[in-house]
């Protein structure tokens, strides 16, 4: 089944009413914040000297966390990667010399550098104050080989899909079936030759 933002899963979403603090604001968390940012390889090429520049990321938000009435944070945060993932489809569309390939960057920042962005309920969207450095992030997730011709074709229909058509949705759904490989940031030059 799909959640209100175009994501597969078998939670089952609860509607209580999301908390606050006494500002009225909906914090992440006090500590470090575990987001995933959508990117794209040319993206990853000025990685070292300028960081991954990115207005938006995902992360599991406490309205996340209360749109479901089950779902441990393993399956909460693979929501808010596939949310990225899908996200990384709109900037390949934008993108049309990138690599046919969907980024996603994990990384660990400063829960002051995370802002709670929109807010709804259900949402995983964050807002990002600053580049993500390199010494903050915990992985990159790219797809391979593989998926190429399955994420070329959904990246050509994402905002149809996003719109509600179901033959688009279909193509979403088929580079969804593929699952992002995992790098270190020390593989950094590894992984730019193999997907550029």
């Amino acid at each position: 089944m799909y959640d209100g933002h175009g994501v597969r899963h078998d939670l089952r979403p609860c509607r209580r009413p999301p908390a606050v603090d006494e500002a009225g604001r909906r914090p992440v968390t006090d500590e470090l914040v575990r987001v995933y940012v959508p990117a794209t390889v040319p993206m990853l090429t000025r990685l070292r000297a300028e960081g991954l520049a990115a207005d938006e990321a995902h992360a599991v938000t406490p309205a996340l966390r209360e749109w479901y009435a089950e779902g441990d944070e393993e399956e909460l945060e693979y929501v808010a990667f596939t949310r990225a993932a899908q996200d990384a489809l709109h900037l390949l569309r934008a993108d049309p010399n990138a690599p046919r390939r969907r980024v996603v960057v994990s990384a660990d920042l400063p829960a002051g550098a995370v802002g709670r962005g929109d807010g709804e309920l259900g949402s995983s969207t964050v807002t990002l104050s600053d580049a993500v450095p390199v010494g903050a992030i915990a992985a990159i997730h790219v797809d391979g080989a593989d998926a190429v011709e399955d994420v070329t074709a959904a990246a050509d229909v994402v905002a149809e899909a996003a719109a509600g058509d179901p033959d688009a949705q279909f193509a979403v759904d088929g580079a969804e079936d593929h699952e992002l490989e995992w790098y270190d940031v020390t593989e950094l030059d590894q992984l730019l030759r193999a997907a550029s």
